[in-house]
């Protein structure tokens, strides 16, 4: 279904999104859109939404699946602003977001969906949750000049750290339960990244609330739902598997040509299975089996 825009869309959105969950999805530009719809079609959210220009071309069946929305993708925060007006409109809905070439995981999702993950989230009395973007990139440049490739798709098996959060209010303590990561190829090829991209966390579910606010860097306005685990035992984590940094690597003139190759010693394919992700310690299971 399509819309004339988000605006329009808000004004009648919490009849359509209902009780959630719901997945916006930002098309920045035409590359593997459908491929990025239909993964969360299939993940089990029962609405998904597009906002995407108007000259962005979808398979029929992908087209009558979703709601789309044309919007200016390419304003400055953007996908930040949406979410935010998403979540004054449409309070206490697990809301997911992320942009085209973009891949949630989690925990045993071939056999268990989205909603079964958030109704045993929400028991364990948690509001948000923690994904680890992890940078994918096509093993051979030559064949595949924007380093996309679904099929030849292979991502860092190590390289990766985190760092006590900062905490403004006591400097002599970072902040309780929260950390900020890094790695792939944000830390890899960091000369090319300015210092405010370089982190791979990013808070992309979380139950939307009137006056909760998401930030630039991906962390909510509430402290609490920025944090991996509760204080008693450890909470399931995410994947978010995404070509975005090598695709904006391969594309900026300033770094295309210093870049012939994403492999090293640590690359591996991707098996596109949340046991991998899993082995590997990208993502969590925390207390559910």
């Amino acid at each position: 279904m399509r819309h004339s825009g988000l605006t329009q869309f808000l004004t009648v959105a919490k009849g359509i999104i209902d009780k959630g969950p719901v997945a916006l999805i930002m098309a920045e530009d035409e590359v593997e859109v459908d491929t990025t719809l239909r993964h969360h079609l299939t993940a089990g959210f029962p609405t998904v939404l597009l906002l995407a220009p108007p000259e962005i071309t979808l398979h029929p069946r992908i087209e009558n699946a979703v709601h789309r929305m044309d919007h200016d993708v390419h304003a400055e925060g953007a996908l930040v602003a949406a979410v935010n007006a998403l979540s004054d409109a449409v309070p206490d809905v697990w809301l997911f977001y992320c942009y085209n070439a973009e891949y949630l995981f989690h925990p045993f999702c071939e056999t268990r969906n989205v909603q079964e993950m958030l109704a045993f989230h929400t028991e364990e009395r948690r509001e948000a949750m923690l994904a680890y973007v992890i940078d994918l990139y096509a093993g051979d440049l030559n064949r595949f000049p924007n380093a996309v490739s679904l099929h030849d798709a292979h991502l860092d098996k190590s390289g990766y750290y985190a760092l006590g959060r900062p905490d403004a209010l006591n400097q002599n303590h970072p902040k309780e339960r929260q950390l900020d990561f890094f790695g792939g190829l944000r830390w890899r090829f960091e000369e090319h990244i300015s210092p405010q991209r370089r982190k791979i966390d990013r808070i992309c579910l979380f139950k939307t609330r009137r006056g909760l606010t998401l930030r630039t860097d991906f962390t909510l306005s509430d402290e609490e739902m920025n944090t991996y685990a509760c204080p008693w035992h450890n909470n399931i984590t995410t994947a978010l598997v995404s070509f975005r940094t090598a695709k904006a690597l391969r594309s900026n003139p300033g770094s295309r040509f210093d870049i012939h190759d994403f492999r090293w010693r640590n690359s591996t394919a991707f098996e596109w299975h949340s046991q991998q992700l899993m082995d590997l310690g990208l993502m969590e299971p925390g207390q559910w089996f």
